[in-house]
């Protein structure tokens, strides 16, 4: 028996037979960017771990627990990125992105966290994250919403489903934080001992927690839409009057509480019944303090993301088609001569149809054994090219898909076929 590496666990392999999927996610998303006028950053895979501690809070689950951070040769604390805001946040400030302007990101990329893995949940997971930084109004929270909704119904998607709530400033989520220590600590012999590690660095977590023996006092915890201020109790209301103007129905969840520190006012999520534990497939909200919490000026700012793999597999299970990247043409070629004009005319078709799929056949055998080859690749067209073709300086082509005549061409006859072909 061959003894193969194995991958390391929770990170996996996309394969050719998936792409096509993959492919239709990202073509979906970056056409539904620029449409709203986002800019495409990238940014690096690793960061230095006081990042992360500064952003997402140093009590969270993720740096606790999930980061993967080691000392490089210089003996500095590195991390691969858990998320993406932080490190488009701290571009911009390494950059003077942000500097008396507004700017709309989105990037795209392989994110790390060590996990427990399971369907939907990966060490290596893809996201793909947009930012807005510099927008005060709920205008930009409501746009961000909408771009999310415009993408499912770019890909088909019926099951996700819109949950938004109001994190208040810090100061009245500070009132709300001693409300919620009061209550839970009343109940510290029924928390379960994640939460009780929660209650005193940040309760808000607890309301986070998917222990079942919580659920009853999880529910009959104090409500944060209570202790909103006024301002951001107007600024949520502008949201959702946005949201009714143009038909995005949602629903508010008082429990949604966003797992990472520096989430602030609007918080939302798109949640399906289809993906089982797992079930959000899209998150963010407003993190009006993150900026300046790394070092820049008071500077507002709402984002979200999505993990890639989530959406694919969502896809799957909503049963919606996908067309497969096949060949528009398959060449085969008969004999050593045919064989080296064959490699020409496929690179002469490639050159003037970029857009165009063509494939040679590169195994040889009888012509019959290259057209049952052509067939099972899924081309349109079986380009032949033999003794008979050569000397008539013509291609044949073959429709493999349709009961049409088989017709000799010249190359440039061809093109024009193809090009007018949908």
């Amino acid at each position: 028996m061959v003894d193969y590496i194995q991958p390391v666990r929770g990170m996996n392999d996309v394969l050719p037979d998936a792409r096509s999927v993959w492919a239709v996610v990202e073509t979906a998303a970056e056409e539904v960017f620029e449409a709203y006028g986002y800019q495409r950053i990238r940014i690096p895979a690793l960061e230095r771990t006081e990042l992360f501690c500064r952003s997402i809070g140093e009590t969270t689950d993720i740096v606790r627990k999930e980061m993967y951070t080691f000392e490089d040769r210089n003996g500095s604390s590195v991390t691969l990125r858990p998320e993406a805001t932080a490190g488009i946040v701290r571009a911009g400030l390494s950059n003077g992105l942000f500097h008396n302007k507004q700017q709309k990101l989105w990037c795209s990329g392989p994110m790390f966290r060590h996990e427990k893995p399971q369907k939907g949940r990966y060490r290596q997971f893809h996201q793909l994250d947009v930012e807005a930084v510099g927008f005060v109004g709920p205008e930009i929270d409501a746009e961000l919403i909408v771009m999310s909704a415009r993408l499912w119904e770019r890909l088909g998607l019926q099951s996700p489903k819109l949950e938004i709530n109001s994190l208040g400033t810090t100061k009245s989520r500070a009132v709300y934080r001693e409300a919620l220590q009061r209550y839970f600590t009343g109940a510290r012999d029924t928390l379960d001992a994640e939460s009780l590690h929660r209650l005193d660095r940040n309760p808000l977590r607890i309301l986070d927690s998917k222990n079942p023996d919580l659920e009853d006092l999880i529910a009959n915890a104090p409500d944060l839409s209570e202790y909103l201020d006024e301002e951001s109790k107007v600024h949520f209301d502008g949201v959702q009057k946005l949201l009714d103007d143009v038909g995005v129905e949602h629903v508010i969840n008082t429990r949604l509480v966003r797992g990472l520190d520096y989430y602030s006012r609007t918080v939302f999520e798109w949640v399906t019944d289809l993906l089982g534990a797992q079930s959000a497939v899209c998150s963010g909200g407003r993190y009006d303090t993150l900026v300046s919490q790394l070092g820049g000026k008071d500077t507002p700012a709402i984002g979200w993301a999505l993990g890639v793999e989530r959406v694919v597999e969502l896809i799957m299970a909503e049963g919606l088609p996908i067309n497969e990247q096949t060949p528009d043409a398959y060449l085969t070629a008969g004999g050593e001569q045919a064989r080296r004009a064959g490699f020409s005319i496929a690179e002469e078709l490639r050159a003037k149809l970029p857009n165009a799929r063509v494939s040679m056949d590169c195994m040889g055998g009888s012509l019959k054994s290259q057209l049952r080859r052509a067939d099972r690749s899924g081309a349109r067209l079986a380009l032949i090219l033999g003794e008979d073709e050569l000397a008539a300086e013509k291609i044949s082509v073959k429709a493999l898909r349709e009961d049409t005549p088989q017709v000799m061409l010249t190359l440039d006859e061809l093109v024009s076929m193809l090009l007018s072909s949908p």
